[in-house]
């Protein structure tokens, strides 16, 4: 009997977390819980990436700087860019109002900006949560490629191939234009305006410019289709009546 007892007390079991099996699943599992710690800023930089992927390729929100589309966008509006309006086949069309990249035909200088301050601008920008790049422009499309477009006739309204346009949009008491144009727009480009036409630079204000004050059709972002902040303005917009202006050429 003291033999038994000697030999167990020599010869105890293993503890179950003694095996190398059990060892291994237990660092797995702590490594797991360790992992846990770090999803809330991996869930957080994929969220992003995705929402900066969506805004490069798709559709992005644009916050408007300035008053030069009163009445139609104001100041702080953000509008949704959409950037496969043109990619698969036609063009815009009068009365879209675009985003586009001024540089080369309303802005011909470089803008220096520190590369730190410039990617942090960009992010936000891409989020709808900055001011867009200063070579980043929103107008309304009066003219398209081969548009014969004139300003005035004798009612003081601008004519797009010989046919009156109805502005509607035009902030009230604005007048077409103050300054008087004739021009025929290349193929390929755009002749652009912006809704409040006394505080708006576009293409009336580069006809002395390369292009004539055109913008070139491959530098549109895209086509605001929505204003979706402040949720009191959330609308479509709609491309009005200069659509209906004559044939082209």
């Amino acid at each position: 009997m003291d033999t038994d007892v000697q030999l167990t007390e020599r010869d105890p079991s293993p503890a179950p977390d003694q095996g190398p099996e059990q060892g291994s699943r237990f660092a797995r599992f702590t490594a797991r819980l360790a992992g846990l710690r770090h999803r809330p800023v991996t869930l957080l930089a994929l969220c992003l990436a995705f929402v900066l992927l969506l805004s490069a390729f798709v559709a992005q929100p644009f916050l408007i700087p300035s008053s030069s589309m009163e009445n139609t966008l104001q100041i702080g509006d953000r509008v949704l860019v959409n950037k496969l309006a043109y990619r698969f086949g036609g063009g815009p069309a009068r009365g879209d109002v675009v985003v586009f990249d001024g540089t080369g035909s309303f802005v011909h200088r470089e803008q220096g900006e520190n590369p730190v301050t410039g990617l942090l601008r960009a992010t936000g920008a891409a989020l709808g949560l900055a001011r867009p790049a200063e070579t980043d422009y929103v107008k309304r499309v009066i003219g398209i490629g081969g548009d014969h477009v004139t300003c005035c006739d004798e009612r003081g309204r601008i004519e797009v191939n010989g046919e009156a346009v109805r502005e509607g949009y035009v902030h009230p008491g604005d007048a077409p234009s103050s300054v008087t144009f004739d021009i025929v727009v290349p193929e390929g480009k755009l002749w652009v305006m912006g809704d409040h036409r006394a505080r708006s630079s576009d293409s009336r204000d580069h006809l002395g410019d390369p292009g004539g004050g055109t913008v070139p059709v491959d530098k549109v972002i895209g086509r605001a289709d929505l204003i979706t902040w402040p949720v009191s303005r959330w609308r479509t917009l709609s491309a009005p009546i200069p659509a209906a202006a004559g044939p082209r050429g």
